[in-house]
């Protein structure tokens, strides 16, 4: 602890990450926990996907630096494993909207981010020729293969519009019969699974499917670790009981202890949406769907019948309801008496109160007396005093402004963005390796320029020749006939249809609309963008 000497009062003071006072830096404090909601889980059947809506807002009213990362609400999508589970083991798909610590281009709102995660996170897949590793040793990157060819898929993740408070967005994965199960993986006697699944967004400017994960990313573990063979996703349905909350890992705080002895926190100014008469809805219909939903009609479509309808049908949805209150485990951390950290909760439900403003819906509605609100936002208490509840516990309880001493300097922080050096480019191999050139793209470069300052080189390439697919354990054979699939479903299902059902709640957020971009002409059907620089745009 930094002990500094300001007016005659001794005071000790923690502060988060990067943030300056006077003269004097100090070591980093921050708030991490959960949001937890409290959803019900469903009939096993309804294992073949999931959709929701959830707000775009900015969680803070500036950018912490890289220390900063949290998601909004989100899940986490498992294998239903087949009995006995394999042990101590942890994969899945989850990511979402948030702000992450390897974020490269940072804005205010949050960015969405696919999050495949391998077996105890040895690999991860975060879009389309995005992930892990380096380009050399890739793990993940070449997991996820381009299905639109309206939305671009940037190295640094899909971009919000700037701007939003409250809007909901919805997002969620089907599997699609896209690939057959095939018998061994890269020539050895392991089988990889049919399953695809696909992320369908839907948001005001763009809805459809977007990319999908390639079942060879989670089959080829089976190379090594017998024991996952048949158990993830490429092989497995999604476990039914898929829990949401929002995880978050690093809000800048400060803690001072006064002349007095009490000891007393700031966080940084932390808002939530607005965007409810009644509080802040941060979920809106969690559904969960079997192969009545979508599989069926897409597989009798592929093997010679009618176009499949685009939406998702109500016969094979299950929407799921919300259980109980929901509750907060956000902690900030301080020095016991031991010398080791000790989690001290903070009292969520002093400014706070569950609520579900629909039968398919969840929130917080906030105590009026504690919070502020302005321009579509709700600014909860800042100022905290480290207190004792009634089962004799350390719990940080919110405080006045007016009731922090003034000689803890916790009044007197300014919250601001630290100077960090700027952004190198994202890149890829584009230029020097066989995979990007052999078969190579049909036409480019293009560019697209983004809200977050950056500027995106992309080429069109054959559905079939994109880098990700030649990843990917398929055969010519395999990837022809994955090529005639995705014609059909670029030719019937376009961006203005509708998929996923549309909120009730409220309005549809928007992406970026420099993402937004056509197929050349001659190239109408088949190809796909695919991105292969972001960096920032000069000025």
């Amino acid at each position: 602890m930094l002990a500094i000497l300001k007016k005659g009062v001794s005071v000790g003071l923690l502060l988060g990450s990067h943030l300056f006072i006077g003269h004097l830096w100090a070591s980093s404090k921050y708030v991490f926990g959960y949001l937890i909601i409290p959803v019900r889980g469903a009939q096993p059947q309804f294992n073949q996907g999931f959709s929701l809506y959830v707000p775009v807002w900015p969680l803070e009213n500036y950018y912490p630096g890289r220390d900063f990362e949290t998601g909004l609400p989100g899940t986490w999508m498992f294998a239903n494993y087949k009995k006995p589970a394999p042990p101590h083991m942890y994969s899945d798909a989850e990511g979402g909207l948030g702000w992450w610590t390897n974020t490269r281009f940072p804005q205010l709102e949050p960015k969405f981010e696919i999050g495949g995660v391998g077996p105890n996170f040895s690999e991860i897949a975060s879009g389309p020729d995005m992930g892990a590793g380096t380009w050399s040793k890739p793990r993940g990157k070449y997991a996820v293969a381009q299905l639109s060819p309206w939305l671009l898929f940037p190295p640094d993740e899909i971009n919000l519009k700037a701007g939003q408070a409250g809007q909901l967005f919805g997002y969620g994965y089907m599997n699609l019969p896209l690939l057959p199960t095939k018998s061994t993986t890269d020539g050895q006697n392991v089988p990889t699974g049919g399953n695809c699944w696909t992320l369908f967004l839907n948001a005001k400017n763009f809805k459809g499917p977007v990319a999908f994960f390639l079942p060879y990313f989670w089959s080829h573990f089976g190379l090594t670790k017998p024991d996952l063979i048949g158990q993830l996703l490429d092989s497995r349905p999604m476990n039914p009981n898929m829990a949401i909350q929002m995880e978050t890992h690093y809000i800048a705080c400060a803690v001072a202890k006064a002349s007095n002895g009490e000891t007393y926190a700031r966080i940084a100014p932390t808002s939530f949406p607005a965007n409810s008469r009644q509080g802040s809805i941060l979920v809106a219909q969690s559904v969960l769907y079997s192969k009545q939903a979508l599989w069926n009609s897409v597989n009798r479509w592929f093997q010679g019948g009618l176009p499949s309808p685009t939406q998702f049908r109500p016969i094979g949805a299950f929407h799921r309801t919300f259980q109980g209150s929901g509750y907060s485990t956000w902690e900030i951390s301080l020095k016991g008496p031991n010398g080791k950290d000790q989690k001290i909760p903070i009292d969520f439900t002093a400014f706070s109160k569950s609520f579900e403003p629909g039968p398919y819906g969840f929130g917080f509605r906030w105590s009026q007396s504690w919070v502020k609100q302005h321009n579509g936002l709700v600014t909860i208490p800042q100022y905290y005093q480290l207190k004792t509840n009634s089962r004799g516990k350390p719990m940080w309880e919110p405080i006045k402004k007016g009731n922090v001493p003034p000689g803890t300097g916790l009044k007197t922080i300014v919250w601001k963005t630290p100077k960090e050096n700027p952004s190198k480019p994202l890149t890829t191999p584009f230029a020097t390796d066989p995979t990007w050139q052999n078969p190579g793209p049909a036409t480019g470069p293009y560019y697209a320029h983004l809200g977050d300052g950056t500027v995106v080189t992309y080429y069109w390439y054959k559905f079939e020749d994109q880098p990700a697919l030649m990843h990917a354990g398929l055969t010519q054979s395999d990837r022809d006939q994955l090529q005639k699939k995705v014609e059909l479903l670029q030719r019937y299902w376009t961006i203005n249809k509708q998929y996923m059902a549309p909120p009730r709640l409220g309005s549809l957020a928007s992406l970026d609309p420099g993402l937004i971009v056509h197929p050349p002409k001659r190239l109408g059907l088949g190809y796909v963008p695919i991105a292969v620089d972001q960096r920032l745009a000069k000025r």
